[in-house]
């Protein structure tokens, strides 16, 4: 991190997070636990959500990365005269413990010197049965993006299990999924009149259950939801308002089902991923026994004036104080000095879940708000004059994708991209690139960075090059971030990606480009192996790319299956919901090793691995020393000595320690590297 000093806010300019903040004898309405560190930036959800109730009239307290072992941190500001609203943080508390390979993460942007092991795993379970445990009747609401992808039943890829939806397991009042801007308003806002988090049924953007005999309330909700939601629609002139459906997903006794579960996980999923726009969206419910979980339509998205109003809260954009002794908290790096220009994403990729928490339909800010934003940026302490990023999950994506959506919502059973543009689809950067022309222009401002990252499918579509020339002229800081992620048309089906030659349009395109500049620029390109419907005839595919192109993948990873993608989904059930079909899927250990050292054959780390799978392949003539060999032949030492490779990267301290724990533990196995997990 830059100097310490240019962090430091005073503890008056933020929330309290202790009786010592608070006057005596206040109390607060509403009490925020988060598995964050405590950063007053809008980036950070709890912040921001805090932001706005407290410009609401509320008094909000937040309690950061408690210690859930006890319920003494969870008492620190006293009970809430409303609700306690619980969320894990800006991350799924296992994607923040564990790498894919399952290994424990040491470290944690979120947290206080970038330490891991300040959040519990599924934390939003665990700090709600604390709060349980220290105030039995108090109200509580859940969020965030832990609880909004885990909203119903869900594959747990750390537990290789199906687990109910979060609210059940949880035994919270109410969940709240996607932004959430408009629904903790109107939480607030019904909790002060005198209801209970429980009793709320009406509210989008939430599921809540109910008995299953008491289903009509259900048909009611339905009925006239047109009603429920015209004073929110008030920014969105242009918006069709309808009564909605109810669709019943496969219950919980079906999900686990021995035999068909897996296809009503499919179809469950599928139906889910069909219902999230908030214009055309079905109610749906899922079974749990007596219990329905019932799943309102998601909030409508924030007009262009909403939008703009949360970035002129007083947020200090720093972490507060009680971190500056640990060093800070290294999340605000990424975010102190960049704007978020835009949210949601119609790109549609398989292995992505913000179609699930953000929606497919894009929200942006004005101009105005940006370049506010962006003055604002240059007062800031440690300002040097750039600008990191002006963009979101996808940076050149700053309107709706067509007219009809802005009408009744996007499409329930067609991609705008995939598997090629729509013929519908506007593409149109001229509002993004005038918003960068003003940024560029501020005193101030030396260079304006994109480092969101850029649908090049979208980019070509767009018959005015204008925007690629200005994007290699004044927005690259030498490499460029793209996604291809593999080039197997089959692998970039499963995907949702565009096509191979889609790709190698736009990189003849951006050389030619910089070529004409006189810019020395770079791509680099992302990679993902082992995705479903990946097989290692891929890997290989994409390997051979790799040796005729030259140059080797920076940045290659292998898939993690998290909950709320339809990878996810073809990952527990080896089916495709979009198709019904079965689809390959790579479990073992072993195969994943291999596709990845395959993506990476030219290190001699991975020389070994790369011919077991060529081996595995019948592929023995890409081993050796000719020009179209990915490896050579293993070198055959003397009976009694290590190989080269094995010698090449063995450690004689290690071979020694290695020998010592099977000396000395039971059985002669050593236990140095045993750990336990949940």
């Amino acid at each position: 991190m830059q100097q310490l000093h240019d962090y430091q806010a005073p503890r008056s300019a933020f929330l309290p997070v202790c009786k010592e903040d608070l006057s005596p004898g206040s109390e607060l309405d509403i009490i925020f636990v988060t598995g964050d560190a405590y950063v007053d930036h809008p980036s950070f959800g709890t912040a921001l959500l805090a932001r706005i109730l407290e410009n609401q009239g509320y008094r909000v307290g937040i309690i950061a990365q408690p210690d859930w072992r006890s319920t003494r941190d969870f008492t620190r500001l006293g009970r809430p005269r409303l609700a306690f609203f619980v969320t894990a943080g800006n991350m799924d508390s296992m994607v923040a413990n564990y790498t894919v390979a399952g290994k424990p993460r040491k470290d944690d942007a979120y947290s206080p010197g970038g330490l891991g092991g300040r959040r519990p795993d599924r934390a939003t379970l665990v700090y709600c049965t604390r709060i349980r445990e220290a105030f039995k009747q108090t109200d509580i609401v859940i969020g965030g993006i832990e609880a909004s992808l885990r909203r119903f039943a869900h594959y747990d890829y750390w537990s290789n299990s199906l687990r109910r939806s979060m609210l059940i397991d949880s035994k919270a009042d109410l969940l709240v999924y996607g932004m959430a801007e408009r629904s903790v308003v109107e939480i607030a806002r019904q909790l002060s009149a005198g209801r209970r988090a429980g009793e709320l049924q009406h509210i989008p953007g939430t599921l809540w259950r109910c008995r299953a005999e008491d289903a009509q309330s259900i048909q009611v909700i339905a009925d006239t939801w047109p009603s429920l939601i015209q004073d929110d629609a008030a920014g969105l002139p242009e918006a069709r308002l309808l009564p909605r459906k109810i669709q019943n997903l496969p219950g919980w006794e079906d999900l686990k089902d021995p035999r068909l579960g897996k296809n009503h996980y499919s179809q469950s999923f599928l139906a889910q991923h069909r219902n999230t726009d908030a214009l055309n969206a079905d109610i749906l419910t899922e079974a749990y026994g007596p219990w329905l979980v019932v799943q309102n339509p998601p909030a409508l998205p924030l007009s262009a004036s909403e939008f703009d109003a949360l970035y002129t809260l007083p947020f200090t954009r720093t972490f507060h104080p009680d971190y500056l002794e640990a060093g800070g908290v290294p999340a605000i790096e990424e975010v102190r000095f960049s704007l978020v220009s835009s949210r949601g994403c119609f790109g549609g990729c398989s292995f992505c879940a913000l179609t699930f928490h953000q929606g497919r339909r894009i929200q942006a800010r004005s101009g105005d708000s940006l370049v506010r934003e962006a003055e604002l940026l240059t007062r800031l302490p440690g300002f040097k004059g750039y600008i990191h990023d002006v963009g979101g999950p996808t940076a050149n994506f700053r309107r709706p994708a067509c007219e009809k959506q802005r009408r009744v919502g996007v499409c329930k059973d067609r991609q705008c991209l995939h598997p090629r543009l729509c013929n519908q689809l506007v593409v149109d950067h001229q509002d993004y690139l005038g918003v960068l022309r003003r940024l560029r222009s501020l005193e101030g401002i030396k260079k304006v960075f994109i480092r969101s990252g850029i649908r090049f499918d979208y980019l070509l579509g767009d018959s005015n090059g204008e925007f690629l020339t200005e994007l290699c002229a004044h927005h690259v800081s030498g490499k460029l971030k793209v996604a291809p992620e593999h080039i197997s048309p089959r692998a970039l089906a499963a995907m949702g990606k565009p096509r191979p030659e889609v790709f190698q349009q736009f990189a003849h395109a951006f050389k030619n480009t910089n070529q004409r500049l006189g810019k020395n620029q770079f791509m680099v390109p992302y990679f993902i192996s082992s995705h479903p419907g990946t097989t290692l005839a891929d890997a290989l595919e994409l390997a051979l790319y790799f040796r005729d192109q030259g140059g080797t993948p920076e940045q290659v990873q292998d898939f993690y299956p998290t909950p709320g993608t339809l990878a996810t989904c073809m990952y527990y059930t080896g089916i495709d919901p979009r198709t019904g079909r079965e689809i390959y899927v790579s479990r073992s250990y072993q195969e994943k090793a291999m596709q990845r050292a395959l993506l990476q054959f030219r290190d001699p780390k991975n020389h070994g691995k790369v011919r077991q799978a060529l081996e595995t392949l019948g592929r023995t003539d890409l081993i050796g020393q000719g020009k179209q060999c990915l490896v050579p032949g293993a070198f055959k030492s003397p009976p009694g000595k290590p190989g080269a490779d094995q010698k090449r990267h063995q450690n004689p301290k290690s071979r020694h320690r290695s020998s010592e724990n099977r000396r000395n533990t039971p059985g002669g196995r050593g236990r140095s590297n045993h750990r336990t997990s949940k």
